[in-house]
């Protein structure tokens, strides 16, 4: 016999399906959390600074034309205010 349904179509089987399948997702990206973080301890140990690393790692997730026109109005306004 099948599982009674609601007027929106919910089964209790559907749902609860989809709660654990979005669960092990989380459980998933807790552990890749760790591994990277795992993996900037290790890089610190070796002497590298994690600060800069993680900049570039954002820098190459952008667009290149976007970062340059960061880069000449940060420079722009560095001049302006006499810091360079």
């Amino acid at each position: 016999m099948s599982e009674p349904t609601d007027p929106y179509g919910v089964t209790a089987d559907e749902l609860r399906q989809f709660i654990e399948r979005y669960e092990q997702l989380e459980a998933e990206k807790k552990d890749v959390t760790e591994q990277q973080k795992e993996v900037m301890a290790e890089a610190k140990g070796r002497g590298y600074d994690t600060k800069v690393m993680r900049k570039i790692i954002a820098l190459r997730k952008r667009e290149a034309n976007d970062i340059a026109e960061e880069e000449a109005i940060l420079e722009l306004y560095k001049q302006a205010l006499g810091m360079v």
